[in-house]
Order: C-alpha cells, then sequence, then structure tokens
C-alpha cells in the first residue's frame, strides 16, 4: 500500500512538472521566434493616449509584456514581471506592458492594483483583432517577448522565469 501511494505521488509530481516545463510547447509554438527582426507596430498608444514606437527604444534590451486586466493567469504572473522590472529596469532593460484590454478604466486599476511602474500601450481593441497580437504571433497571454539592443528576437515564452534567467545572463556579462 505505501509502495503504491509513493508510486501516484512520484507519478503525480513528475506530470507537475513535465506540465510546467511544457507551457512553452503548448501555449508559445506561434510567438516570433528568437533570432527574427522584432516587428514593428504602429498602432500602439500609451495609456494617455499617446502613439508608441517601439523603434524608439532601439539600443535597448526590451521586455514585452503581453497581458490584459481581465487575464486569470496574467494577474497571477503581474508581481513576477514588476519584480523583474524592478531588478532589471535600473540596470538599463526597458519593460514594455501591451494590454489586450478593451476598458481604459479596468486597464487603470489593473496597473495600480499591482503596482506596475513600466511603461503601458494598447490598441484597445479585442485581443485576436490587435495588430501586436498577430505581428507578435500572440495567442496566449500572459506572452513575454526580449527583444536584443539591435531588434533581434532573444526569447519568446509564456514564463517570466525564463525571461528572468535571461535578463540575469545578459546583466551578468
Amino acid at each position: 500500500m505505501l509502495a503504491m501511494l509513493w508510486s501516484v505521488a512520484v507519478s503525480t509530481l513528475q506530470a507537475q512538472g513535465t506540465e510546467s516545463e511544457d507551457l512553452d510547447a503548448k501555449y508559445a509554438t506561434t510567438l516570433v521566434k528568437p533570432g527574427t527582426e522584432a516587428p514593428l507596430v504602429k498602432t500602439l498608444k500609451t495609456i494617455d493616449g499617446a502613439p508608441f514606437q517601439l523603434e524608439s527604444l532601439r539600443g535597448k534590451v526590451v521586455v514585452l509584456d503581453f497581458w490584459a486586466s481581465w487575464c486569470p493567469d496574467c494577474r497571477k504572473d503581474a508581481p513576477d514581471v514588476v519584480k523583474l522590472y524592478q531588478t532589471y529596469h535600473p540596470q538599463g532593460v526597458e519593460f514594455v506592458g501591451i494590454s489586450m484590454d478593451t476598458n481604459v478604466e479596468a486597464w487603470k486599476k489593473a496597473i495600480a492594483q499591482y503596482g506596475i511602474e513600466y511603461l503601458q500601450v494598447s490598441e484597445l481593441k479585442k485581443f485576436k483583432e490587435t495588430d501586436v497580437a498577430k505581428a507578435y504571433g500572440v495567442n496566449w497571454i500572459p506572452s513575454l517577448v526580449v527583444i536584443d539592443a539591435d531588434g533581434k528576437v532573444l526569447l519568446s515564452t509564456v514564463l517570466s522565469e525564463k525571461v528572468g534567467k535571461l535578463l540575469q545572463e545578459l546583466t551578468s556579462k
């Protein structure tokens, strides 16, 4: 009996480990590929309505955080992304939150609730209708894309811990 319980526990832990390791294989398959040029989307506006151009950040490492206030996984991940920002922004890494919200007030409320200090932009359209989601191949949120100083994609993932590992490597050089 004890051996059977042990076997079930080990199988459960292995399945959980596999599931968390395999989230990119499941949800990040359509994201822009590392080594490709980061798409430059012209339709993004800041939360105050000002136009935003991604190319304005050329010369810096940039983390794009695709999220929405209505997304449970995004709300769960927000504190981790905020910590990444607090750790790596002082080292020159720029963060841009790309919201899939259609309601500005809900968007603003979530920004305040999670203490998000980095630049926020959106098209204020339904998720699957946004030019930016189409350009970056975002079919699942949260998704994160890291772009190097030359505008090349370094990483596309749904796992903020992968972004943390990459940023640690980049900033320790």
